[in-house]
C-alpha cells in the first residue's frame, strides 16, 4: 500500500469514528459495525443505524480494496485511452442517512482516493468526493447553512474551488429522465490531482471534516418538527427519487457493482421505505411544488 493510501485510509476510519459516534449520540441509538472481505482483494468495515428515534437508516461504510480493472472501466477512468496496467486500489469512505421526519433532510456524503497501477503516471491517481443534501421539504436557512460551510472549507485552498464543485454536484446528482436534481447540492468533484498529493489529500480532509458541522445542526432544529401525513406520503415519494438515481445514474453505485463489490454496502444508501405513484401530481403554490421548482432551477445559496 503506498504511502497515500495509508494516510487516507486512517483518515477514513477516523472520521467514520467521529461520524457515528456523534449521529449516535443525536439519535440515541447506536451503530451496529459489519467487517467484511471482498473476493479479489481488500475490505470495509460498514456501519449501519437502523430503525433509530431520528433515523430511519443511517449507514457510514470505509472500504480499502484493490484488485482488476474491467478494460472498459480503464478505458473509462483513462478518458477514452487505452490502459496497460489493470491493476487499482482505492479507498473511500461513504454514507447516507435517511431522517424520520420529512422536514429534516437526507444526507450523503463521499470522499475517496484512488490509484491505477503504482500510481506513479501522470493521471494515475486522483481524489474524489464531496457532500450534498436532499430535503423534501425547503428550509432555506438549512440550504445557506451547508452550502456556506462547504464553502469556508473550499476556500481555504482556492475561491475557486467552490463555485466549480458547486456546480460539478448540481450536474452531477441530476436525473435526466425526471429533468430535476436530487437535492439542493453542496460540492462533488472527481479526478482531482491538480495539485501535489499532499495539497489534494489536505482538501479532501477539509471537506470530510465539514459533514458534521454542516449537517447536525440542520437535524437538531428538524428533528422533532411536527408533520402530517401528507407529508410523510411527499417524503416516500422522494425517496423514490433519490432510489432512482443511485440505481440509474450513480457511477459509483455502477462502479462497486462492476468490480465486485459488497451489495450490501454498496446498497447500503437506498431507503428502508419509498413510494412510487403514477403520474403524481402537486398542487399548484404548494411547498411541494415550492421543493420542485428549486430541484428543477438549482439556486445558488451562498455568495
Amino acid at each position: 500500500m503506498s504511502e497515500m493510501l495509508e494516510q487516507m485510509s486512517e483518515y477514513v476510519h477516523d472520521l467514520q469514528d467521529r461520524i457515528t459516534t456523534t449521529i449516535g449520540e443525536l439519535d440515541g441509538v447506536s451503530f451496529k459495525e459489519d467487517s467484511w472481505e471482498r473476493p479479489g482483494g481488500g475490505g470495509g468495515r460498514s456501519r449501519v443505524l437502523q430503525d433509530g428515534n431520528v433515523f430511519e437508516k443511517a449507514g457510514v461504510g470505509v472500504s480499502v480494496v484493490h484488485g482488476q480493472l474491467s478494460p472498459e472501466a480503464a478505458i473509462e477512468m483513462g478518458g477514452g485511452q487505452e490502459i496497460k496496467d489493470l491493476s487499482f486500489k482505492a479507498v473511500g469512505l461513504s454514507l447516507v442517512m435517511h431522517p424520520r421526519n420529512p422536514m429534516a433532510p437526507t444526507v450523503h456524503c463521499n470522499y475517496r482516493y484512488f490509484e491505477r497501477g503504482d500510481g506513479s503516471e501522470p493521471g494515475s491517481w486522483w481524489f474524489g468526493g464531496g457532500a450534498d443534501l436532499t430535503p423534501s421539504y425547503l428550509f432555506e436557512e438549512d440550504a445557506e447553512h451547508f452550502h456556506k460551510v462547504h464553502k469556508e472549507a473550499c476556500d481555504k485552498h482556492g475561491e475557486d474551488l467552490y463555485p466549480r464543485f458547486k456546480k460539478w454536484c448540481d450536474e452531477y446528482f441530476y436525473l435526466g429522465h425526471r429533468q430535476e436534481a436530487r437535492g439542493i447540492g453542496g460540492i462533488f468533484f472527481d479526478n482531482f490531482n491538480e495539485r501535489s498529493p499532499e495539497e489534494c489529500f489536505a482538501f479532501a480532509k477539509d471537506c470530510g471534516d465539514t459533514f458534521l458541522p454542516a449537517y447536525v445542526p440542520v437535524m437538531e432544529r428538524r428533528k422533532d418538527m411536527e408533520f402530517t401525513e401528507e407529508e410523510h406520503l411527499w417524503q416516500q415519494i422522494r425517496r423514490g427519487r433519490y432510489v432512482e438515481f443511485n440505481l440509474v445514474w450513480d457511477r459509483g453505485t455502477k462502479f462497486g457493482l462492476r468490480t465486485n463489490g459488497r451489495t450490501e454496502s454498496i446498497l447500503m444508501s437506498l431507503p428502508v421505505t419509498a413510494r412510487w405513484e403514477y403520474c403524481h401530481e402537486v398542487e399548484e403554490g404548494s411547498r411541494e411544488a415550492q421543493m420542485l421548482d428549486v430541484l428543477k432551477h438549482p439556486r445558488e445559496w451562498v455568495k
